[in-house]
């Protein structure tokens, strides 16, 4: 037998790699850079199913749009903010005939905040719409915030006015069938001033309240920013992830653009039993197909 050089052996690997096959128009993992082929519908990924957000990818266009090519993608779910100024009877029709999943709105917002009880009225009354605008929607969950910092007020304090506010309104979402998720932000890069970042606090509030209708969206770019060591915090929060959400870091844009490893991180969130919705809420760098291409190699993982 030939001495097996280093040489010998990349040619013999490159061989390897150039064998790998296409299948279904989906890139079989494997290929090289130089082989890569655009994919014809790479919404329809390999391993994760995500819900576009529409307030990001493409803006420029009537909402109505958005959805049809969403779905041209082949993605199966969209998600967005507000409800406001919307015609939600049209999304869902929209959506019913594209055979579309509606992941998740946006109920309650940055401001007023929850985290001070003169706003716990609102919030409630906000919840019980919530409540029948998912109905509408065919929708399960919604997003809840916790509110930027209040003058006056102690971290702490902010949390505890959290925990109230969520304890009044849990009764509510669970007679409606919602499931709320209340996001933390990071306060690094983007919500410079929020009272809520990071897993540990979340995930206490979470247990404070204890209802099976309040869960956390664990936005991944979030915790990134704040705390790293995504895989491992995500094995650590998991029975209170009601949903995911992703961008890359730096640049808040699609995965293959920073410097996180969604292969990994989206493998770990498979492995621990998350089959739900990843939310896309990334601004696409280089147009919308480019990245629905990059999310789609990002996810060529096996477990």
């Amino acid at each position: 037998m030939k001495n097996l050089t280093r040489r010998s052996f990349m040619k013999t690997s490159s061989a390897v790699a150039a064998t790998s096959l296409i299948a279904g128009g989906q890139m079989i993992s494997g290929c090289t850079a130089s082989e890569k082929k655009e994919i014809s519908q790479p919404g329809k990924t390999p391993n994760t199913k995500f819900a576009v957000n529409l307030e990001i990818w493409w803006a420029n266009l009537p909402m109505a749009d958005r959805i049809r090519k969403t779905a041209e993608l082949g993605y199966p779910a969209i998600e967005f903010w507000s409800t406001e100024g919307k015609d939600l009877d049209e999304m869902r029709r929209l959506c019913d005939e594209l055979n579309l999943t509606i992941a998740q709105f946006t109920a309650w917002g940055f401001k007023p905040g929850m985290n001070e009880t003169a706003n716990h009225d609102l919030l409630e009354q906000k919840i019980k719409e919530a409540c029948e605008i998912a109905k509408k929607l065919n929708c399960k969950m919604a997003t809840v915030v916790g509110g930027d910092d209040v003058e006056g007020l102690s971290k702490e304090e902010m949390h505890q006015n959290i925990i109230s506010g969520l304890k009044r309104v849990a009764p509510i979402a669970e007679e409606g069938g919602l499931i709320l998720i209340l996001e933390p932000m990071n306060i690094r890069v983007d919500h410079v001033g929020h009272s809520l970042y990071g897993s540990p606090d979340a995930i206490r509030i979470c247990q404070e309240v204890n209802s099976p209708n309040v869960r956390l969206n664990w936005d991944l770019y979030h915790m990134h920013i704040t705390e790293g060591d995504l895989t491992g915090r995500l094995r650590e929060g998991f029975p209170w992830v009601g949903y995911l959400q992703l961008a890359d870091h730096p640049g808040r844009n699609e995965p293959g653009t920073g410097e996180i490893n969604y292969g990994r991180v989206l493998k770990e969130a498979k492995a621990l039993g998350y089959s739900g919705l990843v939310g896309l809420e990334c601004w696409p760098l280089e147009g919308e197909e480019k990245a629905a291409q990059r999310i789609w190699e990002a996810d060529n993982w096996t477990l």
